[in-house]
């Protein structure tokens, strides 16, 4: 019993110290035509839900069916491109200072690092 509780407390502060997923998040990456590009991603996490808006040189689009569960996150974008639109994947883990994302759209995959941006 003993040996229990003291699981079930390091569980739950370790639960507690997710790292936060809120605020400004730059990433620089190479897309699959080899461009450089920049994404600048707003995030607000409240409970299991993900909200903000990811601003690029193609302008802004926002979150839609954010999730966050520990220090993982999901979401997906709606971008238009040429008068056709197409839906961009995220997941990701959050860390202190950077999130690890895995872009899907189509058959592409990008791997981006976005780096947490401060004032």
């Amino acid at each position: 019993m003993f040996l229990k509780s003291v699981f079930l407390a390091a569980a739950l502060a370790v639960a507690s110290f997710a790292a936060d997923a809120t605020g400004v998040w730059k990433a620089d990456y190479t897309s699959p035509d080899g461009n450089q590009r920049t994404s600048t991603f707003h995030l607000k996490a409240d409970g299991d839900k993900l909200t903000g808006k990811v601003v690029s040189a193609t302008g802004e689009a926002e979150i839609k069916d954010g999730v966050v569960k520990g220090d993982d996150i999901s979401f997906t974008v709606i971008r238009n491109f040429n008068g056709s639109e197409f839906t961009i994947k995220y997941t990701g883990k959050v860390s202190t200072n950077e999130i690890k994302l895995e872009a899907m759209f189509g058959q592409n995959k990008i791997d981006i690092v976005a780096k947490r941006q401060t004032s």
